[in-house]
């Protein structure tokens, strides 16, 4: 019986790259020279320091555009509060999404019964397992899955024959 994986797994390799590539940014440019603007990375969560708000911002901004020109979705950063630190510092820790919620799970579960494709879907951890008869309703599962799920990366893999 044919299946898929639907999974949500970034390419951690790209976005630390981005991250390096940010920073190195952040080191060369003038409007960053003399101030506390910097960005690291520590298990799967990206912290952007800054002097103020909108320079986090524009860290922010540098960083996106980063993992665009890798190919790495932005939909995988799920950005925490702006909080206070020692004197006028500001810090924003953006975590980096790694599997499928149980609620998102769920989620692709309902859409996937309510479709009436002869396919079913089963929470496998932290990722649906899609199985159906035809290889034909199986791509159909994939194309209504992109097409309803923006809030999430998605990506399919280990399809079976």
């Amino acid at each position: 019986m044919p299946t898929f994986d639907t999974v949500c797994e970034p390419n951690l390799v790209e976005v630390k790259n981005a991250v390096d590539t940010t920073a190195k940014e952040i080191g060369t440019r003038f409007d960053f020279k003399g101030t506390s603007a910097a960005i690291e990375l520590k298990d799967k969560e990206i912290t952007l320091f800054g002097d103020a708000d909108f320079q986090l911002t524009q860290v922010e901004d540098v960083l996106l555009s980063k993992m665009a020109k890798r190919n790495v979705d932005v939909r995988f950063l799920d950005k925490g509060d702006v909080q206070k630190i020692g004197g006028d510092k500001v810090k924003q820790v953006l975590k980096v999404r790694n599997g499928i919620s149980s609620e998102d799970a769920k989620k692709i579960q309902r859409i996937i019964k309510d479709s009436k494709l002869k396919v079913q879907a089963s929470i496998q951890g932290e990722s649906v397992r899609v199985s159906g008869a035809k290889r034909d309703d199986l791509q159909a599962a994939m194309a209504l899955l992109r097409k309803d799920i923006t809030d999430l990366p998605i990506s399919f893999d280990n399809f079976r024959d």
